[in-house]
């Protein structure tokens, strides 16, 4: 009987489950509605919102719900700004609620104070998974909320609006809990920053960030306000035609969190242009004493300066040519002709951590897991 009572309490248990009785709004025509403003009126929490394929013009929205899953089905629909925007700030508003938003492309936010973006993240828990965001003025850009998480997988951040005031960053996350970011491609910056990033801790991991021949971005990472930030696995670049010539910036606005680490393990870092550049630039006399930078494992490349006064480890840190990359042209950043390199540094930690590189980034986006390498390189693809 217990055994019995224990399995009527499971099939209950699994019927009533959220995910068992989540309502599907399908946006399309012959869909449940025509319009994406529509399902985001219609939506209750909980409920999955599926968008046809397609351009979806001037159907901007804000979502205020608790819990929400909005996907695009098939062919990634493309939602155009066409100037429209909701409550002036973005495409799309995510008010505060956990939300899951995959397969999306965001293009041509434009907003009176600059600040149009594809999406505008003010509160709660959003993860963006195979997304595209294009040509924005903000590619997503957060509030301030110090409790808000973001989490974006496999996407897309491109063609930074040619603006000075304000400037355009491709992702510019606020002073928010953290920000975590992965598989994930950035390029053809403007002035602006490719990655900017105020979070109490930002964890980078195996992507792209790399300005190309059409970029002109400032620092290609910006961690004005320090905070708890590791970079695992990246290649992060900078056009011959960049607006600054750092790189990685930590600190350069002060205001800093109450605990302050820079992290970076097996990253490429490149320089493209004549202009000597700062690889990675830590304002220390803005950062509390003690604050700490390690770089372990990382190979860079290019005129310019890797480590120049940084308190902390540093280990296991090679430069390499630029003709000895598989080719960048391709954006193939494999060392070639440099099996010299492999076994040359050791496991890296940190205080106990791990941050071995898990995976690298595969094109065109996302992650290929590394298995079975006894043997590390440095830099970030093995």
């Amino acid at each position: 009987m217990r055994h019995a009572w224990l399995t009527t309490l499971l099939v209950c248990s699994t019927l009533l489950s959220p995910s068992s009785w989540a309502r599907v709004i399908r946006v399309g025509v012959g869909g449940d509605v025509s319009r994406i403003s529509d399902a985001a009126q219609l939506a209750k929490d909980g409920d999955i919102v599926e968008i046809a394929g397609g351009e979806w013009h001037g159907d901007v929205a804000l979502w205020s719900q608790r819990q929400l899953t909005i996907r695009g089905i098939g062919r990634r629909p493309v939602l155009v700004a066409d100037g429209k925007s909701a409550e002036g700030k973005a495409i799309w508003v995510i008010r505060n609620g956990d939300f899951l938003i995959e397969n999306i492309e965001f293009r041509g936010a434009r907003v009176a104070d600059g600040n149009g973006a594809g999406i505008r993240f003010e509160g709660g828990r959003l993860l963006i998974r195979n997304c595209a965001f294009l040509d924005n003025q903000m590619g997503v850009l957060t509030s301030n909320d110090e409790k808000a998480e973001l989490v974006i997988e496999s996407s897309l951040f491109a063609e930074a609006v040619k603006q000075e005031q304000p400037l355009s960053h491709l992702l510019y996350a606020g002073r928010i809990a953290s920000l975590k970011v992965s598989g994930s491609r950035f390029h053809s910056g403007h002035i602006g920053h490719l990655i900017k990033s105020r979070a109490r801790g930002t964890d980078l991991r195996y992507n792209l960030i790399y300005d190309g021949a059409a970029g002109r971005a400032s620092y290609e990472v910006d961690l004005p306000n320090g905070g708890e930030a590791i970079l695992i696995g990246n290649v992060i670049g900078q056009s011959s035609t960049t607006a600054n010539p750092v790189v990685i910036a930590y600190g350069a606005e002060g205001e800093s969190w109450p605990r302050n680490r820079l992290v970076l393990s097996h990253n490429t870092l490149i320089s493209e242009g004549m202009q000597p550049a700062w690889f990675i630039r830590a304002w220390r006399q803005r950062l509390p004493a003690g604050t700490q930078v390690h770089t372990l494992n990382n190979l860079f490349s290019g005129v310019g300066l890797f480590n120049y006064g940084l308190s902390g480890i540093q280990v296991g840190n090679y430069p390499l040519w630029h003709g000895a990359f598989a080719g960048v042209e391709v954006l193939d950043f494999r060392p070639n002709g440099a099996s010299w390199l492999r076994g040359v540094v050791g496991k890296p930690s940190i205080e106990g951590q791990d941050v071995s590189p898990g995976a690298e980034f595969a094109l065109p986006l996302g992650l290929r897991n590394l298995t079975d390498v006894e043997l590390l390189m440095p830099g970030a693809m093995q």
